[in-house]
């Protein structure tokens, strides 16, 4: 199969019906993982609760379902794996929005929840978030292959990934990036957790020969690309109601974007080639990697 046939088309309602699916998987996995909000201490599990569960699109587990589909995993694993990335995600945007780094009152259409509860709390959250994410993936049954995985996320989450790119993107505002460099920032902020949401979803199943990891790879890191340009573009042409997060908060604090270094049109532009990229990398895998193809289309035409 051509990547053209792969990724042409999102097939709906057959698509919409898998991630609604994925998602509702998902957020039953987390409300099962998740402290009880009547276990004490009380305020601390109700904002842990607060900050995970209801929102969002659940772009990274969606990814590690899909991943799962190559390699026949078992949906056990990959509600695990996918819980422990959002948790991992959710307590990143808990922290990012702190008047401390990107000080914002607004996330997944409602307050922040420092704003909800108070910024104690908050980097309370954050901090529990990420331990119970570890805790899942030592705890549960993932394969041979869980210590890698457990690796994999740390990296990912930390100074050689997320973290990593948060310190470059507060260290960038009112600076002149290059695209080299916002891409290094980029794949560290965002596409670090993306790459991870893949290749742990592949994990959990058949183990991939090396030109398919490769391949593999590839897609996760053009994957996490697009999805920050596309996320650049959408916050200069989206409303904050659209968003559910305060529209053109980049701009308006002068950090460096896609759309600030190349201009709407460009970065459009851009976002396609990066598409057309990640397809061409599942191209080896056929019918297997609908999925995958289908979740690049939607992070590319997303109006949310």
């Amino acid at each position: 199969m051509s990547t053209g046939e792969i990724g042409s088309t999102l097939r709906q309602p057959v698509f919409a019906d898998w991630m609604r699916r994925a998602q509702e998987q998902t957020e039953s996995a987390l409300g099962r993982f998740l402290p009880s909000a009547k276990a004490i201490p009380y305020r601390l599990n109700q904002a842990m609760r607060y900050a995970t569960l209801n929102g969002g699109k659940r772009i990274r587990p969606l990814l590690v379902f899909a991943a799962g589909d190559l390699t026949g995993a078992p949906t056990h694993r990959l509600e695990t794996v996918a819980c422990a990335v959002e948790m991992i995600h959710s307590y990143s945007l808990v922290h990012d929005d702190l008047p401390c780094m990107d000080d914002d009152v607004l996330r997944r259409g409602r307050p922040t929840c420092h704003v909800e509860y108070d910024q104690a709390t908050a980097l309370l959250v954050g901090d529990s978030l990420q331990s119970l994410a570890f805790e899942l993936l030592a705890r549960e049954d993932l394969g041979k292959q869980q210590l890698v995985m457990l690796r994999l996320l740390a990296v990912a989450s930390g100074s050689c990934g997320m973290a990593g790119g948060q310190a470059i993107d507060l260290e960038s505002v009112g600076r002149h990036l290059d695209l080299p460099e916002l891409e290094l920032m980029h794949a560290l902020k965002t596409g670090a957790l993306i790459r991870a949401s893949v290749l742990l979803g592949a994990h959990c199943g058949e183990e991939l020969s090396a030109t398919e990891y490769i391949a593999l790879d590839r897609f996760a890191k053009r994957a996490g690309l697009l999805f920050q340009v596309v996320d650049d573009i959408l916050d200069c042409t989206a409303s904050t109601a659209t968003l559910g997060k305060t529209a053109g908060k980049d701009a308006a604090a002068d950090k460096p974007t896609y759309v600030s270094l190349l201009g709407l049109e460009q970065a459009r532009s851009f976002a396609a080639d990066l598409k057309q990229q990640a397809l061409e990398s599942l191209a080896g895998f056929g019918e297997q990697a609908r999925r995958l193809a289908e979740l690049t289309e939607f992070i590319t035409q997303r109006k949310f």
